[in-house]
């Protein structure tokens, strides 16, 4: 999750690497820019996605933020999972972000929040995440 493997009894499906919180990020800068979005730059019917990294995902959409003009100032994300716990992994999951977007840690903010036992994300049925970014003219 966030470009970093966390051990846990459990793994995320999805067509690509299901990295759940580099989603996020690649939606929200690409939105930002009012760009496309995740779905349509890499859709999951093209199977040169299956599997595919995240991490390059998320710097190919920040390649189409800058040739679009405008440069990352920061992202601000949370995740809602209920297990694993994030507390121990956050300053890597930032700093693993940050490298991916060429810029500082101190410019990613990262949020954990549990379901606290209830709906989906409380049985431990999905992990989700959200972001918001904040773009400039370049």
């Amino acid at each position: 999750m966030g470009g970093i493997p966390i051990p846990h009894d459990k793994h995320l499906i999805g067509h690509s690497d299901a990295d759940v919180l580099l989603h996020a990020v690649i939606d929200a800068i690409l939105g930002a820019a009012a760009l496309t979005d995740i779905g349509e730059m890499f859709p999951d019917t093209d199977p040169a996605n299956k599997g595919r990294d995240s991490a390059e995902m998320l710097r190919t959409a920040q390649d189409a933020v800058g040739e679009a003009g405008w440069r990352i100032i920061n992202v601000d994300c949370i995740v809602f999972a209920q297990r694993p716990r994030l507390l121990p992994h956050k300053q890597s999951i930032r700093r693993r972000i940050a490298e991916v977007l060429g810029i500082e840690p101190e410019r990613v903010g990262l949020k954990a929040k549990t379901g606290e036992g209830i709906g989906s994300v409380g049985r431990e049925e999905v992990i989700a995440a959200q972001c918001v970014a904040l773009v400039e003219p370049r």
